[in-house]
């Protein structure tokens, strides 16, 4: 069951900083127990385009997300053989208001990636959408848009 309950930015916080913490440390099964249902997962090329008509770096539902976890678990996707060594710092939290039953919590991520290729840094503000549900706090959305994708990316091949 869903509520509509509002999310203080201390909470906001601690949460956040614990999907970080899993990301980094590919936990991915706790990772995706942190979704909703319903859940969509954003990094857009052009932030202001609709993803469903315009291409993005990444636009997954929750089954999309399901499934990208489940190829990441197999070890043989190549882009990620040796894993990236992921340290993330999210900071500038700040709760936005609410959307429907949703907190909308804005945010600074910036992901330092280390792979043999040499050190990628990747930086964004982060908009979550979190929502209760049946008691737990979780994400129904994560849009990731990136200071640099208007430009060139390398491979990215874990999870924002």
């Amino acid at each position: 069951m869903t509520t509509a309950v509002t999310v203080d930015l201390r909470e906001a916080e601690q949460f956040l900083y614990r999907e970080a913490r899993l990301a980094d440390a590919f936990a991915l099964e706790e990772w995706e127990a942190l979704w909703t249902d319903d859940a969509v997962y954003h990094v857009p090329v052009d932030p202001d385009a609709d993803p469903r008509t315009h291409m993005s770096i990444v636009f997954d539902n929750r089954g999309r997300i399901a499934t990208r976890i489940k190829q990441l678990q197999t070890g043989r996707r190549h882009s990620q053989r040796p894993p990236s060594r992921l340290c993330r710092s999210v900071t500038n939290v700040e709760v936005l208001g609410a959307d429907g039953g949703d907190t909308v919590v804005g945010s600074v991520v910036q992901v330092l990636e280390s792979r043999d290729r040499g050190t990628t840094w990747w930086v964004g503000r982060v908009t979550h959408h979190l929502r209760r549900v049946d008691g737990e706090l979780r994400m129904a959305a994560k849009t990731v848009v990136l200071v640099d994708a208007d430009r060139a990316l390398p491979t990215m091949s874990f999870l924002l």
